[in-house]
This record gives C-alpha cells, structure tokens and sequence, in this order.
C-alpha cells in the first residue's frame, strides 16, 4: 500500500468523521462484519474506512509490518509468507481484520506459546472518540490506551494502523491427530503439552483439539517442517475437521499441509458449519464453486437467514419449536476444561466444540500491570486456559427467558473463573459486566478518549439490543 496511500485514506476516514452530525453515534459505514450480535440499523453516514484495508509496508529485517486496521488477515498473510513470516496469531478465518482482532481479541493454534493477536502489536494509531488519532505505545503518553484497547470493540476508537511483530515460519506443517476416549485424559496431556511444547520427543508448533462426544476428542499437533512432500488439500472434497478422526487412541493419524492450508485449514468449512448449508455433502459439495466455499459466503447466507427467518421457518413446517442461536467462545482454566465440557455436552445439544489453550505472552510489557496486563479481558499471567468454541442452535424452550442456554452458559463460565468472548449476543446484568469487563479502568479510559460519547459504550454495544 505505502505510506502515502496509507495517509490518504485518513484523511478520508477524518474527513467521514467530521460529516458525521455532532448528535449521532460514530458508526464504521461497513457492510460485513464477523460480529455475531445484531447490530441497530442507522440512516447515519459512517466513517469511511475504504482507504485502510492494506498492507502498507513489510520489514523482514525487523520482522514486522504496519499495517492498516481493515486489512483482513487474508490479506496479511499474502504480504508476509512470500518472506518466511506469518503473524504471531492468524485467527482461523480470512476476512477478520487485524483491527478487529486486537479490539475483539482473536485466538488460534498458536497461542499456547503467542498469546493473543494484542500482545504481538508494538504501537497502534487510533480514531478516538473524540477525533483525533493518537498514537498508543507500551510506554508512551496513551499506555493507558494500550492496554486497555483490546476488547473494547471500537467504544474507545479505531484502529487506523498497527506495527506488529512476525515470525519465522517453515513451508509445511506436519500434523499429529490423538485420540482420547475421556475428556480427563486430554486435558492432562493438552496441559502438559501446552507446558513443555513437545511431545514424544518433537516440538509442537500449533495445538488445538476438537470434541465429537464425552468419549470420542482429539488433539491436534503442528510441527513446522521443511522437509518436502505430498500434502492434503482440504479446499476440494474432503472435509479437514472429518479427516481428524480415527479409531486408535496408541497411535496417532498423521498429515501434512503447506503452511498456507494450515492457517485457513478451517475457512473452507467455517470450522463445520458449512455443513448447515449441505456443502459437506458430496452430492452438493461437488458442483458447489471452490471461490465460494468459505467463510466470507457462509456469512452472507446467515445473513439471508436473519433477514427472512428461513431456519424458523422450515423448523416451523416440521412442527418443531424455533430455535435459539448459541454462537459463543469462552475461556476456561485448563485445570477445569474436562469438567465444563462434561457439563456443556449434558446441558447444551450442540457438537463438535473447539479447543484452543493460550497462555499469556512471557514477559508482558514492561509497563504492565503484570497481575492483569489487558484490564478488559483480566487474563492471568502464567495460567494456561483453553478456548472452548460451539456455533449452533438449541431448540426455544416455552416459557423460558430470552437467550436462556446462552445466559446458562454465562452464569456456568463465571462459576467456572472463565470469561466470555463479547462478539456474541450477551445477556448480562450492567453490575456483571462491569466486574467481568474492566470496570472503573475502562470508564476512565473513555472518559479521556470518548468525552462526548461519541461511541457506544462497551455495555450497550456488547449487551443492549439497539
């Protein structure tokens, strides 16, 4: 893109924000989102972020990039794996954006040893509330900014650039598929591995791990290699979460993919929710367009189904009950995975589920509070969790509260010393949130660069329905 493209398309976005009638709430004029909460419709002009969708510049050298805030992660990665590097984190589907992975966090394979999107970024340029752009650092004048920044999906700005950390990746990823027939099992070896980043002797690059049922989960080991070879490719028939499975919990089934495959092995079928469409269907599956299976296209046909009630309404013809959406990703301690997913699969119909383990980076900034170095979302140093996700639907029970299995999972994971990720619908109390979502910090933080509520609140765009 270059720098000045680059500053070309802030002056477009100021330039939008000033249109903007003082009165009315400061929106992004965006179509797509990867948020799953309803989002109110407005006939307000929103800021124009055309202009900051790119990669501006590389550094291989340094092993970093700026990059503008709307760039998606697909397009990050074409930029850097022509020089051997990838982010620190690439969340699993493409059109996410590096903003909004760092202001609605983000999550993969690699972040038992990298943490979160957030901790690999070095400076961020921000869109505050108040109309000006900023620039937030570790040890700067805006640290406060910072720190506070993630999770706090665009009610303290917008990110219009960001310097981020890469590194080094080899062209292939060699994988190991365990199987386990208890959940108690795999926790205690997903534990282990997340400690010492080896197993049997090699060195685990990427983890994470997939449920079926209570008796039938796998973990999922990638080791970089540059050792060439014949490599899977799940973009045609087959299906990558089906070729996990197998039946022998004393040896592994093994894969290679290249690295490329191995950053978006989960776009091609939104994880395994394609399968609501029938793309899993090898009748289907074989004329359905390749450009078309991913993420970005299931998305808009989840869009049609909102707008016009589909599912309800084929659940209807079939004298079955509407159901509830329950789209969620929760963080867990490790030490409680096997006891929440033992109470998930008896509670909450819904399978598979994902499991990511992350652990914090070592060692946080400098200028961290080092008890809870992210205020907005107070993860522990040095405590491994794992991010257990379920994307589906429950049958509406009559006579039940709104959202009633996504407020029994709220209350569940606080039971369970969790948090919840916030790009979901949320019933919680304001009381609840303010003590599970940075509270007195995050008020402060928006008091300086929101003095006029420009910006929705964390609260009300998180929880209230607008």
């Amino acid at each position: 893109m270059g720098p000045r493209a680059h500053r070309a398309g802030v002056e477009r976005l100021l330039a939008s924000y000033r249109a903007i009638p003082p009165a009315a709430t400061v929106r992004l004029a965006k179509k797509t989102s990867n948020l799953f909460r309803a989002r109110a419709a407005t006939n307000t002009p929103g800021l124009d972020v055309s202009g900051l969708t790119s990669v501006i510049s590389v550094d291989p050298e340094a092993r970093t990039a700026d990059v503008a805030g709307m760039c998606t992660y697909e397009d990050l990665v074409a930029a850097t794996l022509p020089y051997g590097l990838a982010p620190f984190v690439v969340p699993q589907l493409k059109t996410i954006t590096l903003g909004g992975a760092v202001t609605g966090l983000g999550i993969e394979s690699s972040s038992f040893r990298n943490g979160l999107p957030h901790e690999s970024v070095l400076e961020i340029d921000v869109l505050t509330g108040g109309g000006e752009i900023v620039t937030a650092t570790p040890d700067g004048e805006h640290a406060d900014l910072f720190f506070g920044f993630p999770n706090s999906y665009g009610t303290l700005g917008y990110s219009t650039r960001l310097r981020i950390q890469l590194e080094t990746v080899k062209p292939y990823v060699a994988l190991r598929h365990l199987r386990f027939d208890d959940l108690e099992s795999l926790q205690s070896s997903m534990d282990e591995i997340a400690r010492s980043r080896v197993y049997d002797g090699v060195a685990v690059d990427y983890l994470d791990g997939v449920v079926f049922s209570a008796h039938e989960s796998y973990l999922t080991l990638g080791t970089q290699t540059d050792a060439p070879g014949p490599v899977s490719d799940y973009t045609d028939m087959d299906v990558y979460y089906r070729s996990i499975q197998h039946e022998s919990v004393n040896h592994p089934k093994t894969d290679r993919l290249t690295i490329h495959d191995y950053l978006w092995r989960w776009d091609t079928d939104w994880f395994w929710c394609s399968r609501a469409f029938g793309t899993q269907n090898p009748r289907i599956r074989r004329w359905w367009p390749k450009q078309l299976r991913r993420s970005s296209f299931y998305w808009k046909l989840v869009a049609l189904d909102r707008k016009y009630d589909i599912g309800d309404r084929l659940e209807a013809r079939k004298g079955l009950p509407p159901r509830e959406r329950v789209v969620q990703d929760v963080e867990v301690p490790i030490e409680r995975t096997a006891d929440f997913v033992h109470w998930f699969l008896k509670e909450i119909p819904i399978e598979p589920i994902w499991l990511c383990p992350l652990r914090l980076r070592e060692p946080a900034p400098a200028d961290a509070d080092q008890a809870r170095p992210w205020p907005l979302y107070p993860l522990e140093p040095k405590r491994t969790y794992v991010n257990i996700g379920f994307w589906s639907s429950v049958p509406i029970v009559p006579g039940q509260p709104e959202g009633a299995a996504n407020r029994l999972i709220e209350r569940t994971v606080t039971d369970f010393e969790g948090h919840k990720s916030l790009y979901s619908d949320a019933y919680y109390s304001k009381a609840e949130f303010t003590a599970l979502y940075g509270g007195e910090r995050y008020d402060s933080l928006k008091k300086r660069y929101d003095p006029d509520s420009r910006l929705l609140d964390l609260f009300s765009k998180a929880v209230q329905r607008r």
